[in-house]
């Protein structure tokens, strides 16, 4: 694994802090998100789950939104926080894959291991993305 520089160390306590924000009710599975953005900017978010499951909202998708909606298209980090280090689901790694394939993603615990050091597109080989349209 390669170390991580201030924005990385950064990106990873708001994930981390991010998941305490989660509400699951459901699951007991919190999430925290953290993008970090190529000009710097760190963007978070946390699952929301909801009684009819499938309206519940991912915290990697909700931290894109969020980042798209101030104008970020470009991640250089993403970081997915959870009790035991889990990885995005696939619906995520698409939403990602849209945007930053060769972003670099960290999967870690609530005490900052990580489990998963990655990019976007190893994630989800043979992604479908917007070349697939060509």
């Amino acid at each position: 694994m390669q170390p991580l520089d201030d924005g990385q160390q950064r990106a990873v306590q708001a994930a981390i802090q991010a998941a305490q924000q989660a509400y699951a009710p459901y699951s007991q599975y919190h999430v925290g998100a953290a993008l970090l953005a190529a000009d710097g900017r760190i963007f978070t978010g946390c699952n929301v789950e909801n009684a009819s499951y499938p309206a519940g909202i991912c915290a990697e998708r909700g931290a894109l939104a969020k980042a798209v909606s101030e104008g970020a298209r470009d991640f250089s980090l993403v970081v997915v926080a959870t009790q035991n280090g889990g990885s995005p689901c696939g619906i995520c790694r698409q939403s990602l894959l849209e945007f930053s394939p060769a972003a670099r993603v960290l999967c870690v615990t609530f005490e900052g291991l990580v489990h998963v050091d990655s990019t976007v597109a190893e994630l989800l080989p043979f992604g479908f993305s917007p070349r697939s349209l060509i």
